[in-house]
């Protein structure tokens, strides 16, 4: 009996590793996604990305690596992200994650894979996002973001969120107006070990020791100082 236990007791804590282990590399993997989405969009030869005039001004970061898209017509939208901050210091902060979810409209037969980027501009955006619950273009206006390094403060530039979208290897201004964020709290406490409020995260009252985590907010830092460089 005391083996059969023990044999049972072992079974049930490999598989609660497992389980913890493939949660973790699914919150790495949505880091590494949204650190090659950011390399692409401000890397020295992105010319077709965000303006150095976005990224200089940009109080906020959220990159959804992956945003499904299924339905035919009237469908749905769901994807899961990762946000960072300015803080007062100007150091970026950790890394918050997140899901986004919204209707969406067009023939979307067999589903479509689509990753976005979002700017957040001013205060607005900011407290809307660090409340952790927010729907997009609600209270807080949204526009799709001027594209190309070299852009102008025009197309919208003015809204509280600019939005970028990326399908097929290009990438455009888009907008995800109707799209409700939460704060992903299972995957907070997987990066975190515990729970953390939203905005807790985004003032820098969290620490993770997870390399991914470190590596999307040394390339969102990078990329802001590099397009601070050229003043």
């Amino acid at each position: 009996m005391r083996t059969t236990l023990a044999v049972i007791t072992t079974g049930l804590l490999a598989a609660g590793m497992t389980l913890a282990a493939s949660a973790q590399s699914k919150i790495d993997n949505e880091l590494d996604q949204a650190t090659q989405i950011m390399n692409e969009l401000t890397g020295p030869q992105s010319t077709a990305g965000i303006p150095d005039a976005v990224l200089k001004d940009a109080k906020c970061v959220a990159v959804i690596p992956k945003m499904l898209k299924a339905g035919f017509v009237v469908g749905g939208q769901h994807g899961d992200g990762i946000a960072t901050c300015k803080m007062a210091d100007g150091r970026w902060s950790p890394p918050a994650p997140f899901s986004l979810t919204g209707a969406s409209f067009g023939a979307q037969i067999g589903g479509e894979e689509q990753g976005y980027v979002m700017m957040v501009m001013n205060h607005e955006g900011l407290a809307a996002l660090e409340s952790g619950h927010f729907k997009v273009g609600a209270g807080v206006d949204a526009a799709a973001g001027p594209v190309g390094r070299e852009a102008s403060a025009s197309g919208g530039w003015k809204a509280s969120i600019l939005s970028y979208s990326r399908a097929k290897g290009a990438y455009v201004g888009a907008t995800l107006n109707g799209a409700e964020l939460n704060q992903d709290k299972n995957a907070t406490r997987e990066l975190y070990g515990h729970e953390v409020p939203f905005s807790d995260i985004l003032h820098g009252e969290a620490h993770t020791t997870e390399a991914a985590a470190r590596q999307f907010v040394h390339t969102i830092n990078h990329a802001v100082e590099q397009a601070g460089s050229g003043d």
